[in-house]
């Protein structure tokens, strides 16, 4: 307990799976959390199972003068910011020739633009406050290994990955104790696979998933939710510009 203690952390799309996940584990280890999410009941839920300590914001990612509000309101009542979490996101399942141009730009904007202007309306609020910063960006194993059916997706989190680099690196000249890594994931008990699941049904649907995995199962959020307090924590903070990648080993094939 208390790996995070004294800490104030903001988790975007914690109104449900992986963001909920997270902001739950990183309270449990004793930081305030501002829960944000386009879903403000999603995030007022989230918070309430947090209880003390935690603030729910409606929050479009996509709004440049949203983070820069939210941003505002989490000094405001918590009295600065030391983690970012950058984790709202949403998937796609079309090839390049079929991928409409609106659709390649909302997981764009969704996945990540989102993470470009956390990083860049984040970083002065952490660069005021006492301790170590860290910026954690949820990317994907998708941005790592390509697929054929996944155009915007792949490029959206291969961007998430290295624009996390020239964040860290960007941080690391300042010399303003702020670190910068990635978060790669497989496939996880989330939301973001119900479009699959509609075609084969939830328990097939990750029977079949898990036999892409090497290790046999699909994530659990915690199981990502772990990794992620870890990055938060100053117990990495010899670690930046980095990718911990999640994936039950399918990069290793």
């Amino acid at each position: 307990m208390g790996r995070v203690s004294g800490k104030v952390a903001l988790v975007t799309g914690g109104g449900s799976g992986l963001g909920r996940a997270t902001s739950i584990m990183l309270a449990r280890e004793g930081a305030r959390v501002v829960v944000t999410d386009i879903n403000e009941a999603g995030a007022q839920e989230t918070a309430a199972m947090i209880g003390e300590g935690a603030l729910a914001l409606q929050h479009d990612v996509t709004d440049e003068q949203r983070w820069q509000d939210v941003l505002a309101e989490t000094k405001a009542t918590f009295g600065g910011l030391n983690i970012l979490v950058n984790n709202a996101g949403i998937g796609d399942g079309s090839d390049v020739e079929h991928t409409d141009f609106a659709t390649w730009k909302r997981v764009h904007a969704i996945d990540l633009d989102s993470v470009f202007l956390g990083c860049k309306y984040a970083i002065s609020y952490m660069e005021e406050t006492e301790g170590l910063g860290s910026i954690v960006n949820i990317s994907s194993i998708a941005g790592i290994i390509a697929g054929h059916n996944m155009a915007a997706y792949n490029s959206a989190k291969a961007g998430v990955r290295h624009l996390s680099k020239s964040v860290a690196l960007h941080c690391a000249r300042k010399k303003n104790g702020i670190r910068c890594n990635s978060v790669h994931p497989t496939f996880v008990k989330t939301p973001i696979l119900d479009d699959i699941l509609k075609q084969a049904g939830r328990e097939e649907g990750y029977a079949k998933l898990a036999r892409q995995i090497p290790i046999g199962h699909l994530g659990e959020p915690d199981d990502i939710a772990y990794g992620i307090l870890y990055l938060a924590s100053d117990e990495s903070r010899f670690m930046t510009g980095a990718e911990l990648v999640l994936d039950g080993g399918i990069s290793a094939m």
